[in-house]
């Protein structure tokens, strides 16, 4: 069996490794040269047999709209196109269509793992007619865990529901990560609490609270015991925004994921507008003394108080309010991605950086 594999970044080339592993021929194109197999999108459609798999791993949005109207060029009737990126669900139906009009086929599949897959396998859901998804799973059976396949791979339903049950899957991990931030500050504020590393290593097993998170942040808090000089400064990949708009279209609340969602915005202030607000409304309507900058508050043990005006995050700000609701941010490192997302990053409007696999 063959595989095409368009982007090499950071999983992509891990994921042509667990493939070839399993037996599979992989032919893997990226604009870097020192990880490529062939020098274009041509010479990789050349190098398959027909009728051709193609599995696509390049950021969302434009570059994944741009790979595949080239591919639409060069592949024939009966081929298979998967877009394994953490494509918009949207979008699949778009180019699903546009690959139909010359009988090209069409699936999704949602991918999570990242940098740990190659080794632990990733967790798989795809989306598309039952007849591609049969002839794809070979595939799939090389990157999933070992194991029951039903616990490390889902037809999750037709055309798109990949993409969105993989929305979901990180709607979910932002709740779950922000609930265990909330339990570390509470033990690092808490003066009787002397090992707050053990008190969560001691959850790893046979606890309702453990999971891979939970042994990450042990890991995390191993190398850093209270994450001194870490900034407080959180990115957004943009599932978590597409997943509280889903939420709010279909009437179903999502308070966990909206805290998260917004406490990362919040990350990026150094001293909240909307808080100056509130604060100078008490001293409006109450008589309460306003807090300045350079006053000390009430603030957690476990944190650094605001300093005055100018300190604190030297990395910019992030203009949230220009960013379309239906489309996320493109990273602007593949180091933003972290380990559950999908292909590597972008760098202004000239689609992936060397490594992520533009078709361009």
């Amino acid at each position: 069996m063959q595989l095409g594999l368009i982007g090499l970044g950071k999983m992509g080339k891990n994921m042509r490794e667990r493939i070839r592993r399993a037996g599979i021929e992989v032919v893997g194109y990226d604009r870097n040269p020192e990880v490529s197999d062939v020098a274009s999108l041509d010479e990789l459609v050349q190098r398959l047999a027909a009728p051709r798999i193609v599995w696509v791993m390049v950021p969302h949005g434009d570059p994944t709209r741009q790979t595949i109207e080239e591919l639409k060029g060069l592949l024939d009737e009966g081929d298979l196109v998967i877009d394994g990126g953490n494509s918009y669900y949207k979008d699949d139906a778009v180019n699903a269509a546009s690959l139909a009009e010359r009988g090209i086929h069409y699936a999704d599949c949602g991918v999570s793992g990242g940098i740990w897959g190659l080794e632990n396998g990733y967790g798989l859901m795809a989306g598309g007619a039952a007849e591609d998804i049969e002839r794809a799973m070979p595939i799939f059976d090389a990157l999933r865990p070992e194991g029951p396949r039903d616990e490390g791979f889902a037809h999750s339903g037709e055309v798109g529901a990949g993409h969105y049950a993989k929305m979901v899957h990180n709607g979910i991990e932002y709740g779950l990560m922000h609930a265990y931030a909330e339990g570390w500050e509470l033990l690092e504020a808490k003066d009787i609490v002397t090992d707050v590393h053990g008190s969560f290593k001691a959850w790893s097993r046979g606890t309702v609270v453990r999971s891979w998170l939970l042994d990450l942040m042990v890991k995390a808090l191993e190398e850093t015991p209270h994450l001194e000089g870490v900034s407080e400064f959180t990115t957004d990949s943009g599932e978590g925004r597409w997943t509280l708009i889903e939420g709010i279209d279909n009437a179903v609340p999502m308070p966990v994921l909206a805290a998260a969602l917004f406490a990362r915005f919040t990350s990026r202030q150094e001293n909240s507008p909307q808080m100056q607000a509130v604060a100078a409304l008490r001293g409006q309507f109450g008589g309460h003394a306003v807090q300045m900058l350079d006053d000390k508050a009430d603030v957690s043990p476990a944190a650094e108080p605001k300093h005055e005006a100018g300190r604190g995050v030297a990395s910019g700000n992030v203009d949230d309010s220009k960013t379309r609701l239906d489309e996320r941010p493109q990273p602007g490192d593949a180091d933003e991605a972290g380990p559950s997302s999908g292909s590597g990053g972008t760098q202004g409007g000239d689609g992936p950086t060397s490594g992520s696999g533009s078709a361009r």
